[in-house]
């Protein structure tokens, strides 16, 4: 593990692999409630070919956050990656975001497209506003609810209460009895960030956002995942202009740890081409 100094914060991350010749390196973002660790399932065959960094975002472990204070945002992650990538030693970069990273890479490629040679959004999550989705809301969504409500819990101290309410919101009722101990210990290691989250105040996707992607763009998707986070995907993809999509059968939202070998081909085959 190494730490890079980013916006005055010590950002952890992880660098392995090579590539070879000038092959730009893969930089993953991981989601709400992750850290650097959540790849490890896919850096085995994407490291053969690549030089991958991994950064656990501010206020994630190795950081154990007690939750307090206005500098876990959006905003604030979106400018950390990019002050990450301007500090790398080479751009520009190819950058994969996952779930939340997924929206924070989308804002990114907004940003500073300067920085990036492709993109790559596995379920980006976040909401379409009224130009993309006609039944669009003003409030938060059913989703952003339940981690309210999730978040809520946790900050009561019922760490793994608040955590069973995210996963089963996501998953379906069970997931979180049903999974492992390492990824509830991982889960766990970051239960204060869902408080954080809850502040987020992140902005809906809009049509003029997705059709100003002008990065060469892959969305990926579970084949089974269901509600908001495919709607998003399927919106998203449909108006970035150029943008590929590929969905992994017999996956949900966890694409990547549920089927890494078919997830690496994928990713590898679209930065190849």
């Amino acid at each position: 593990m190494q730490t890079l100094h980013v916006n005055g914060y010590d950002m952890a991350y992880l660098d392995i692999g090579q590539g070879a010749g000038k092959i730009p390196p893969l930089l993953c973002v991981h989601g709400s409630l992750c850290d650097f660790r959540i790849w490890s399932s896919v850096l085995g065959p994407l490291t053969r070919e690549r030089r991958v960094i991994t950064p656990s975002l501010r206020h994630f472990f190795p950081e154990h956050w007690d939750g307090i204070g206005d500098t876990y945002s959006i905003v604030q992650h979106v400018s950390d990656v990019i002050a990450f990538i301007e500090k790398l030693d080479t751009r520009p970069v190819d950058l994969m975001g996952h779930s939340r990273g997924g929206h924070i890479a989308f804002r990114v490629a907004q940003r500073r497209p300067d920085l990036l040679r492709k993109l790559i959004l596995a379920e980006p999550g976040g909401e379409l506003d009224a130009t993309l989705d006609p039944a669009f809301k003003p409030g938060p969504s059913p989703l952003a609810a339940r981690i309210a409500a999730s978040a809520e819990v946790i900050a009561n101290g019922d760490i793994d209460g608040g955590l069973q309410i995210f996963i089963d919101a996501l998953e379906g009722p069970g997931a979180w009895k049903r999974l492992p101990a390492t990824p509830k210990q991982l889960l766990r290691d970051n239960a204060m960030t869902l408080i954080g989250q809850t502040r987020d105040q992140r902005p809906p996707f809009s049509r003029t956002d997705a059709e100003a992607i002008r990065t060469p763009t892959l969305f990926i998707g579970g084949a089974n995942t269901r509600g908001t986070l495919r709607q998003v995907l399927e919106t998203l993809a449909a108006n970035v202009k150029g943008s590929r999509t590929a969905m992994i059968p017999d996956t949900t939202h966890p694409m990547f740890e549920q089927a890494p070998q078919k997830y690496c081909e994928i990713v590898l085959d679209f930065l190849a081409g």
